[in-house]
């Protein structure tokens, strides 16, 4: 009789090692030091952060400064249109994460994040720190150009830290959905033309250019609770004063439903395909 042949059962795939607080926050140190080292080596990357609040400021209170102000009367405008314009900045530098994910991946750079024992979140978090970063700088240019161009702050310095701050918070909260975005889609390009169809509506939907009131009933509705309406009324009710409540509590609570709804499938979906 001959002896049964037993065929050895395939390992067990590896699992990531568990990684406490203080080694991810070392990864993520490291991480955020080399994405700095990789803008210091090609200072292109930085030319929307730059060059875009310029860009914007100047278009949009010389085009349509007269039209909703009246001619003449764009100063009165850059108050109301800068601090609203925190929201749009935040929104376009988030959809970044994205498209930098995604070619990430192409260029094979989280081939080589695979093969190191590090927390794979660590990955993403060190992306949005770095982002939140470049938002800051982005931040500092707008808030120069509209007090050159005549914007009063009517409240205090602390509440025009606690506007900025509150759009740092908000484009966090809106990476996570551009880091799976940028996970799910083939190509950099399809990731940008699909969030743009998206936040094209929002974005002018919104009370950042001009004050919901003269919108349809049907679209002030949808204007009053859009989260970029919400941002943009906060950041401008911080800087020139009024109720403020009401539009950060708001603004608060999109963020946190959108981080936890969004971080846990972004980072599985990171997981998943490396």
């Amino acid at each position: 009789m001959s002896a049964a042949t037993f065929t050895a059962p395939a390992p067990a795939p590896a699992r990531e090692p568990r990684i406490g607080l203080r080694g991810n926050l070392r990864h993520i140190s490291a991480l955020v030091r080399r994405n700095a080292l990789q803008i210091k080596q090609d200072p292109e990357s930085m030319f929307d952060v730059v060059m875009m609040p310029i860009i914007f400021t100047l278009m949009f209170v010389y085009v349509f400064g007269g039209a909703i102000a009246g001619k003449g009367n764009q100063g009165a405008y850059v108050n109301y249109l800068v601090p609203g314009l925190m929201a749009m900045t935040s929104m376009n530098i988030a959809m970044a994460v994205g498209t930098g994910i995604n070619e990430d991946f192409r260029k094979g750079v989280m081939d080589r994040f695979r093969t190191m024992p590090i927390a794979r979140s660590s990955v993403l978090v060190a992306k949005i720190v770095t982002e939140v970063g470049r938002m800051i700088v982005a931040s500092a240019i707008q808030l120069g150009m509209g007090f050159a161009l005549g914007l009063t702050l009517k409240t205090s310095v602390l509440h025009l830290l606690a506007a900025v701050a509150l759009s740092m918070v908000f484009g966090a909260a809106l990476m996570w959905i551009f880091i799976l975005l940028g996970l799910t889609m083939k190509t950099a390009q399809a990731v940008q033309g699909v969030a743009m169809i998206v936040l094209m509506p929002l974005q002018f939907a919104s009370s950042i250019f001009a004050p919901t009131s003269t919108m349809p009933g049907w679209l002030k509705a949808f204007a009053d609770y859009n989260p970029l309406a919400n941002l943009a009324d906060a950041a401008r009710a911080l800087v020139n004063g009024g109720a403020v409540a009401h539009s950060v509590w708001l603004v608060l609570a999109w963020s946190v439903g959108i981080t936890a709804v969004m971080a846990p499938l972004a980072v599985a979906k990171f997981r998943k395909k490396t």
